[in-house]
């Protein structure tokens, strides 16, 4: 319990934190994000559920994700060849463009909402895992101050892989390992449900 109240003051503390202006343009990173679109489409409203979406994201946390594409610490192959050319300047200019635009929403399955929404609002005691709501938001809007990623809307198979490559270290991005000790806890049902209630978060 003690290691809950811990984590959820440390999302608290990590948002207070004045949120820094993104410098990116919106209207150049539209021009640059021809090379986005077979994945992410247009909008940043990827019809691939394995891809997640972009619109809607924090610029903050996007650019982090790129930069961190770049550098290696978050590791993935596609991505990797896909940032190998991009400036600072024009990761910027991406992240202001599917920040500035509008998610989709989609349903969660009916049979798994229920359980995801109390493992989303209230965790597992049992087993300590923290509240997805403490650091991402009772609405999974996130937390751009802290570089805490919006949730709701996105596609429930790209939540699964990720809090399964957090689970097994093969995603080492997070500040703190944070996720990677909340997703240490979690059962597959517990990650297929809290998934697809995520999904259908309005």
């Amino acid at each position: 319990m003690k290691k809950l109240f811990m984590l959820a003051a440390t999302c608290v503390a990590l948002g207070s934190a004045t949120a820094a202006i993104a410098a990116g343009d919106a209207t150049a990173g539209k021009a640059k994000s021809a090379l986005c679109v077979a994945c992410h489409n247009p909008d940043g409203n990827s019809t691939n559920a394995t891809y997640p979406k972009l619109a809607g994201q924090s610029a903050d946390y996007l650019n982090k994700q790129l930069m961190e594409f770049k550098s290696g610490a978050r590791v993935n192959a596609i991505m990797l060849g896909m940032v190998a050319t991009l400036t600072p300047q024009d990761m910027e200019d991406l992240s202001a463009y599917f920040a500035s635009q509008q998610i989709t929403r989609d349903a969660a399955d009916p049979a798994l909402a229920p359980a995801g929404e109390a493992l989303f609002r209230g965790g597992n005691l049992t087993s300590g895992v923290s509240a997805c709501m403490a650091c991402h938001g009772v609405a999974g809007a996130g937390n751009p101050a802290a570089k805490f990623p919006a949730l709701a809307g996105q596609h429930a198979t790209y939540i699964e892989t990720q809090l399964k490559a957090f689970r097994t270290m093969e995603r080492a991005n997070d500040a703190g390992q944070m996720m990677r000790g909340v997703a240490a806890k979690l059962t597959d049902p517990e990650i297929k449900a809290v998934a697809s209630y995520i999904q259908g978060l309005q």
